[in-house]
């Protein structure tokens, strides 16, 4: 019951929770029939949906044959970061599997049986990924790979090495992020679903992915020092402590603060590359796919900024926050207003004395400039009281029900807290 009087502060998460569960994720979210499909993709699905929680449901969302081109090109990521991540792989074995893995797309048998990875699955079964690889267009195959073999080269590269520069920051998350944001959005020029401009413009593809994955970063502060990786820039951090860890010690805290503010003051500057991507797009489902989590990860760095508890545990978005965020993103307007929302959140929390003060307050007027409307501002929720009134009823009525909400909903929520 505590989770329903929270909700009460917040009726239209409650309205759109129930607008969601009873047939509105449909919009959103339509799932692959694995009936419909041969028996090498069914299995690509099928571990698509075991090892992502966060893109599975938008992948399958996308339109004909885009939808296979990206669940391959996430599998063959994740095949890739798994060899990444796994530490019992000794160096001189794994840096050359990193520079090399793009040609094992093209080698029928290779597969990887040594991993003690949870997603070992995707190296251990490879040559069926690999198999529906090849089955793929031949201008989808490029984009594949071309980024498969970049993104293993600059693994390698940050294997052993700290990130120190604010600019080694972004060469990072370029990396691990960006490189996938432009071969996205390759795949979408490629499709004929969005123009040529969309795939050749690599800086805002680019942005895109660098944005989501400074937030992710931001957020998992406390996480990734729990489980001994460090990914803030030490030319930031080490202006406010002489260790990264120091952050999370109580006496440090209004230092901690201040350097989260900065980092999220720098996350900020690719808001406008977001929106100038997002208003290119012409397709509906490309559109929603690539619109939701940016959307999700400006809540997320609203919900942060300012925010002692970065330092102490775990700064989520609200579920019925989440569901709305869904189900409003779908054209630009509505992202514009959503931006505007949530840096104006930021805005009133800047407080005088931040050292970042004067960056973030330009930043959030760079971003107000793009996506303030001509006419008023208006409220994105048009809710009428007794329609709330009754939302919050049956959601008192319905709380067992809601609270047994199916696993595919959860899953997809869960691309706003991950």
């Amino acid at each position: 019951m505590e989770l329903l009087k929270k909700w009460l502060g917040h009726p239209e998460d409650i309205y759109n929770l129930l607008r969601f569960k009873m047939g509105g994720y449909r919009a959103v979210m339509p799932r692959v029939d694995p009936d419909s499909l041969e028996c090498g993709l069914r299995t690509c699905y099928r571990y698509l949906n075991q090892t992502s929680r966060s893109f599975a449901a938008v992948i399958q969302a996308l339109d004909g044959e885009l939808r296979h081109a990206v669940c391959i090109f996430y599998l063959v990521l994740r095949a890739l970061d798994t060899i990444e991540d796994d530490m019992t792989i000794s160096l001189d074995v794994k840096v050359p599997m990193l520079h090399e893995f793009h040609s094992y797309l093209y080698q029928p048998e290779w597969k990887y049986m040594e991993s003690k990875e949870k997603d070992r699955q995707v190296l251990e079964d490879f040559p069926t990924i690999s198999m529906e690889f090849r089955n793929l267009s031949k201008v989808y195959q490029d984009v594949i790979s071309d980024i498969c073999h970049k993104m293993g080269v600059g693994m390698a590269e940050f294997l052993e090495k700290k990130v120190d520069s604010q600019h080694e920051w972004d060469k990072y998350c370029h990396y691990v992020a960006g490189l996938v944001g432009i071969g996205l959005s390759r795949l979408f020029s490629a499709s004929e679903l969005e123009d040529a401009i969309v795939g050749q413009d690599t800086e805002l593809a680019n942005s895109m992915g660098l944005f989501l994955q400074k937030t992710n970063i931001i957020r998992d502060y406390l996480e990734d020092q729990m489980e001994g990786r460090e990914f803030w820039p030490r030319e930031v951090w080490s202006r406010y402590a002489k260790k990264l860890s120091d952050l999370a010690k109580p006496e440090n805290i209004d230092m901690a603060v201040q350097c989260l503010n900065e980092l999220i003051t720098n996350a900020l500057h690719h808001v406008p590359d977001v929106l100038t991507y997002l208003s290119r797009l012409k397709n509906q489902t490309v559109f929603n796919f690539c619109a939701i989590p940016q959307v999700m990860a400006i809540a997320t760095l609203a919900a942060c900024y300012n925010n002692k508890q970065v330092f102490r545990g775990v700064v989520k978005i609200r579920k019925g926050q989440a569901v709305t965020l869904m189900m409003d993103a779908t054209n630009i307007q509505a992202v514009k207003a959503i931006m505007y929302q949530y840096v104006e959140e930021i805005f009133q929390k800047i407080p005088s004395t931040d050292p970042s003060s004067n960056k973030t307050r330009q930043i959030i007027a760079s971003i107000r400039a793009m996506s303030l409307p001509s006419g008023p501002m208006a409220s994105r929720h048009h809710y009428s009281p007794i329609y709330l009134s009754c939302a919050m009823l049956l959601a008192a009525l319905s709380w067992q029900y809601l609270s047994t909400i199916s696993k595919a909903t959860e899953d997809y929520v869960q691309a706003g807290e991950n």
